[in-house]
């Protein structure tokens, strides 16, 4: 992929040449967010092509998407630096794009608006920064403790203990395994076309369109993940049955204290498969890897997800937001 350039400004392909430039940008900001890692972001860039730069001393992370550009996240850096780098960031996306509409930075960590000299009002949807930008709050990351996923005390968790052990009963041959990309690839590839077409079958017709689009970019990230496991620095885990791959999920540390799930799937034809291999995760992370959270990402809007992600009762949720120009 080549530069882009916008004007005088030349934004350089993000590919896995910009992982360390990208990862000594994130170290000054220990965020649990799972936004902020260069895999989330790697992986899941299916619908558009990535572009960086460094404006301002700053990271500055841009989307081109039908011509049109965004930022995927704001400029990463020391405070002093990212105000005046988002101002030049909305100028190179004004400078290119057809309409203000795509003119944007989404994924704005809560914490870091106090960058912005501004604090956040509890329970404002909208407010202004400034009098330049606004400010529109939109989904929350679901994090976890461990412990919590692992031993699943109390009734609040008595349906997925109820969901493992009839897996674990029906099961009794399974096997777990760390994710070996060679080794496991071809039958995670065989689960994830499985799973789609299961979920194809039961699709209302009218959510056909953005079901296939979500599809799409599903599996472009698994493909990813395969083909560049080991230089994104992945942590995977799979679950076998009979020889057959019926489960995986792959993440990372984020930090030193927090671990992320990018992605997961399970043959949803096999009762407890997904609460248990969860739990098994949780236990590799904390167990290896000495992690003492879990973030499981954003529900993209969709309130089936909401529930499910809820429905593990998250220690917390960080709220993210997206910053817009005033026109």
């Amino acid at each position: 992929m080549s530069n882009l350039k916008v004007n005088e400004n030349e934004l350089l392909p993000f590919d896995l040449a910009a992982k360390p430039i990208m990862d000594s940008y994130l170290s000054l900001l220990n965020l649990d967010t799972s936004d902020y890692t260069f895999a989330a972001n790697y992986l899941w860039l299916s619908g558009g092509s990535g572009f960086y730069s460094i404006i301002e001393n700053a990271f500055c992370f841009f989307l081109l998407s039908n011509g049109e550009l965004t930022m995927i996240l704001p400029p990463i850096g020391k405070r002093e630096n990212v105000i005046n780098a988002m101002r030049t960031c909305f100028n190179i996306m004004d400078q290119n794009n057809s309409i203000a509409l795509y003119t944007k930075i989404e994924y704005v960590d809560e914490s870091l608006l106090s960058a912005f000299a501004m604090d956040v009002e509890e329970g404002a949807e909208m407010f202004d920064i400034f009098e330049e930008y606004l400010v529109e709050r939109t989904l929350v990351d679901y994090v976890y403790d461990c412990v919590d996923l692992i031993e699943l005390k109390g009734n609040d968790y008595a349906s997925k203990r109820n969901e493992i052990n009839k897996f674990r009963r029906i099961h009794p041959d399974h096997e777990m395994a760390l994710l070996d990309p060679v080794e496991h690839g071809p039958g995670i590839m065989q689960l994830v076309n499985s799973w789609i077409s299961e979920r194809m079958k039961y699709q209302p017709a009218e959510q056909t369109d953005k079901f296939l689009d979500g599809i799409y970019s599903e599996r472009t990230a698994v493909k990813r993940m395969l083909r560049d496991y080991d230089k994104l620095d992945l942590i995977g885990l799979v679950i076998l049955i009979n020889g057959v791959i019926a489960g995986f999920t792959v993440g990372e540390k984020i930090n030193e204290r927090t671990a992320s799930v990018i992605i997961e799937k399970t043959d949803f034809n096999i009762l407890g498969c997904a609460q248990y291999i969860f739990r098994e995760f949780a236990k590799l992370l904390a167990e290896q890897y000495q992690v003492a959270s879990i973030n499981v990402g954003d529900d993209m809007g969709f309130e089936n997800l909401k529930k499910v992600k809820m429905s593990y009762r998250p220690n917390s949720l960080i709220p993210k937001y997206t910053i817009y120009k005033r026109q």
